[in-house]
């Protein structure tokens, strides 16, 4: 028995030794309850914009209204929108650049911000009538480029690449059927977004109403100051 007591008293000896200094240098240290892990979490600061990274925005090389070969790498350093349309569009394309234009004027001479419009009926939308096209829409930015190039490849871009829908359907107005959302890109290009009210990413904005165009406007802005 007393042999016992001796090997007990050993090891608790050795425990004080060892570990006792460690915790009371945690307690007067205030980590007490961290480990590795939980230190690496909470030692983690969300970047101050508050948006969420999507992932990285699909690559892609056009031709612009001045005979340009534009693509991603274009952009890259600049904030920028892309949205899809199409010139002779009768229904929400007009309101779609309306609203695409008082984001150009919001921003307008600041050199890190961009606007890419990407024609889903490039077969009439020509690198001349999309010249046309952004004169009578008041494009003035250096960095709107709108674009054009091979139908499947630009449809491959916006369904397979930005999951945003355009296809033709020659049961409505126009033959072309499209999404009425801007995609935000940032200066890395990663495709970024807000949250919605229920905490959940809304990955695009509303290109149609002026809620979504005030909220692209107010993410751009922080974007700009990352």
């Amino acid at each position: 028995m007393k042999k016992s007591y001796i090997g007990i008293s050993f090891v608790i000896l050795v425990f004080g030794i060892i570990f006792i200094p460690k915790i009371i240098d945690r307690i007067t240290s205030g980590t007490v309850v961290q480990g590795d892990r939980i230190d690496a979490v909470s030692n983690h600061k969300n970047k101050e914009t508050g948006l969420q990274v999507i992932g990285p925005a699909p690559k892609f090389i056009l031709t612009d209204q001045n005979g340009n070969k534009v693509s991603n790498k274009s952009y890259m350093g600049k904030v920028y929108v892309v949205e899809f349309f199409f010139s002779t569009c009768p229904s929400i394309c007009p309101i779609m650049n309306k609203n695409m234009v008082d984001i150009q004027n919001a921003f307008f001479g600041n050199p890190n911000f961009g606007i890419a419009s990407i024609s889903i009926d490039p077969e009439h939308d020509t690198q001349e009538v999309l010249k046309q096209h952004a004169e009578l829409l008041g494009v003035k930015s250096a960095n709107w480029h709108m674009l054009t190039g091979d139908k499947q490849y630009i449809f491959d871009i916006a369904n397979k690449g930005f999951n945003l829908y355009a296809g033709e359907n020659k049961n409505v107005k126009g033959g072309f059927e499209h999404s009425g959302l801007f995609a935000l890109i940032d200066k890395k290009g990663f495709v970024r977004c807000r949250k919605d009210d229920s905490g959940n990413p809304i990955l695009y904005y509303d290109g149609l109403e002026k809620k979504g165009v005030k909220a692209i406007q107010e993410d751009i802005k922080k974007l700009l100051n990352e």
